[in-house]
Order: C-alpha cells, then sequence, then structure tokens
C-alpha cells in the first residue's frame, strides 16, 4: 500500500471543511472560532438580575404608601442654599432687551 501524497490530504481536508462547513486552518493559526461560537452571556445576566425600583417608580405605584426620597430632597436643599448665598442658576431672559447677550452688543 502506497502513501498518500501531503497535497492531496490537504485537498481532502480543505473539501471536507467546505462540506461540513467547518474553518479550514492547515497551518493552525489561533482565530478565536471558540469564543465566537459560544453563547452570548449578556441575555443570561440580563434575566438574572431584577430589575432596580427606584423611589419615584414606587411612589407612581398606585396605592397610599409613598416613601420619602432623601436624595431629592437633601439636593432641592442644596439649591435653595446656593439661591440664598447667590450662586444659584441665573434667570432666563424672557426677551431679547433682558438678554445679556443684546444688551452687550449695544
Amino acid at each position: 500500500m502506497a502513501a498518500v501524497a501531503p497535497a492531496r490530504l490537504a485537498a481532502l481536508n480543505r473539501l471536507r471543511c467546505e462540506i461540513f462547513q467547518t474553518a479550514y486552518n492547515p497551518t493552525s493559526v489561533r482565530t478565536g472560532a471558540k469564543y465566537l461560537r459560544a453563547r452570548l452571556r449578556g441575555p443570561s445576566m440580563i434575566r438574572y438580575y431584577p430589575d432596580q425600583l427606584t423611589v419615584a417608580q414606587f411612589n407612581r405605584m398606585p396605592g397610599d404608601f409613598k416613601i420619602q426620597n432623601w436624595e431629592e430632597y437633601q439636593r432641592l436643599a442644596d439649591v435653595e442654599e446656593k439661591k440664598r448665598r447667590g450662586k444659584g442658576v441665573p434667570k432666563k431672559a424672557k426677551s431679547p432687551a433682558e438678554s445679556r447677550r443684546m444688551s452687550r452688543k449695544r
């Protein structure tokens, strides 16, 4: 029995990869195909963790029980404190005449 030529084995391997739809990689170069074939993890992780319920969403739910949003309460208190010290947001101009930009151009 005679040995089969390496070129014929390579051609057979290439043809086999075409038929079975696998990657032809005669030099065994790393392709990352294992990771590309793997299932995505993101959808499973999203289903694992429950949705976060915020204070605002809880207060919008039907029912008489409401809770205080302390972060929002503290934020509003800080805004009021800044306004009293004169560090608040400037008022919006109601007309072009009240605008600082228009007064500088004159």
